[in-house]
């Protein structure tokens, strides 16, 4: 897949999927494929990255996937693989656990550690041209998603990272970049979320305030009761 440059790929303009959306587009892209919607989901990892992915690289009981390289499709054909990107590009992601189950059942058919997680049915390194229009393009009709592209599942999931509350240098790491640019682009700040960020707060200090009071220490009541 070539890259579009981060701007682009990580516009705000980009559409976001919902959860449900997320996981009505891998059923339709079935079976074979299901697992790794997912993944670039929420993982948020690039099509070079996932499809170089080994069976060695996923670990299910600590919910990580390693990065240590990407696959690259030169011009005359064929492909090789090589370093991600960029240095900060090796990393260890960690993913939701709820697609534990679907990952389980995906790598339990391959029985290499060092067999690719993902490939053609053919058993060969996937080709993002023929994955789009062979299982792509169908499955984003099916699932009532037109104009989606798969750039817009990594924009997803860094999406949900940061509305879970993800910061600036943990979006970088997350997203495995050198600069804080592109992972500017998700630090937004909505009205649920500050207000969500004010809740936390407010926990917190009447937390201190009762604590220093049960010692004995005289500190204002202003607020107290104050839900």
């Amino acid at each position: 897949m070539p890259h579009k440059g981060a701007d682009r790929e990580h516009s705000p303009e980009r559409p976001v999927l919902t959860v449900i959306q997320v996981f009505a587009l891998a059923t339709a892209a079935g079976p074979r494929y299901r697992a790794l919607i997912l993944l670039a989901v929420f993982s948020s990892l690039r099509w070079s990255e996932l499809a170089a992915l080994r069976k060695q690289d996923i670990d299910l009981d600590a919910c990580t996937v390693r990065v240590t390289r990407q696959i690259n499709y030169p011009p005359g054909g064929g492909h090789t693989f090589g370093p991600p990107k960029s240095r900060a590009g090796v990393r260890i992601v960690v993913f939701a656990a709820l697609i534990v189950p679907d990952l389980a059942a995906h790598l339990d058919r391959i029985t290499d550690p060092a067999a690719l997680v993902f490939t053609s049915p053919d058993g060969e390194p996937l080709r993002h041209s023929n994955f789009r229009r062979r299982v792509w393009l169908p499955a984003r009709e099916l699932a009532g998603l037109p104009g989606i592209h798969f750039n817009d599942l990594r924009h997803t999931g860094n999406t949900l990272t940061s509305d879970a509350g993800a910061n600036l240098r943990e979006m970088m790491a997350r997203m495995g970049h050198d600069s804080a640019r592109a992972a500017l682009i998700y630090q937004h700040s909505t009205t649920e979320r500050q207000r969500a960020i004010a809740v936390e707060v407010n926990r917190s200090a009447r937390a201190v305030l009762r604590k220093a009071r049960s010692s004995g220490t005289d500190v204002a009541r202003d607020g107290e009761e104050t839900t």
